[in-house]
């Protein structure tokens, strides 16, 4: 194999590993998890349809209703639920 097919597999296997982790972010079980969340918490939703990962433990819910719910971990480790 001549090398720029060498790099080129390189590049697109380094792709594919930096973006699975932003794909995992919208997977069934967060969906489920913070739909549990919202639920625990008295919000309305019935269920997160869509979730958009901005950091480590910092989501924003899109619930099957409408409603959009940002869940994070305040800097006390507690959860915090805020409507969007």
């Amino acid at each position: 194999m001549s090398k720029r097919v060498i790099g080129f597999v390189l590049m697109i296997g380094t792709v594919a590993f930096v973006a699975a982790p932003s794909l995992a972010a919208d997977d069934a079980a967060t969906r489920k998890d913070l739909t549990a969340v919202i639920a625990l918490q008295g919000l309305p939703c019935g269920e997160v349809i869509s979730v958009k990962t901005q950091g480590d433990n910092d989501h924003i819910a899109t619930c099957k209703n409408g409603n959009r719910y940002h869940v994070f971990l305040n800097s006390t480790g507690r959860v915090v639920v805020e409507k969007q």
